[in-house]
């Protein structure tokens, strides 16, 4: 439960930063990947924390999701956050050579983080889990 909960936390933060920054209102946001703070990051966090504070950092399930958490954070500031520069140069490239570029072919941009996001969703989520515990 802890999870989904530094989960949400960090969906609406990133949705409200962007509708702040950008002037707009995007409610994709809410359930799309990249931006700050990482929502992946959070609900692994909260998820490794609570596993520690219920079974003891010496436990089988800590070690596991401590181990899962340490995995997607590395994967979402590297494989997925180069996909989505990727992402954005190819769809820069498509948009030069034609105008009328479908939406269809648009590729999705907002896919990992920097590790100023990763930091801090595991603070959101490390702080989610310690609240509701």
């Amino acid at each position: 439960m802890n999870s989904l909960a530094a989960w949400g936390s960090a969906q609406v933060i990133k949705t409200i930063l962007y509708a702040a920054i950008h002037k707009t209102l995007d409610m994709h946001r809410l359930f799309g990947d990249g931006g700050m703070p990482s929502g992946h990051s959070a609900t692994v966090t909260a998820m490794a924390t609570t596993a520690a504070l219920e079974y003891g950092l010496a436990s089988p399930i800590f070690t596991v999701a401590g181990i899962l958490a340490i995995i997607v954070m590395h994967d979402a500031m590297g494989v997925r956050r180069e996909a989505g520069k990727h992402a954005k140069v190819l769809n820069d490239l498509m948009l030069s050579l034609r105008q009328d570029t479908p939406p269809e072919d648009v590729l999705k941009e907002f896919l990992g983080h920097t590790p100023l996001q990763v930091c801090f969703g595991a603070l959101l989520g490390f702080g989610i889990a310690l609240l509701l515990e």
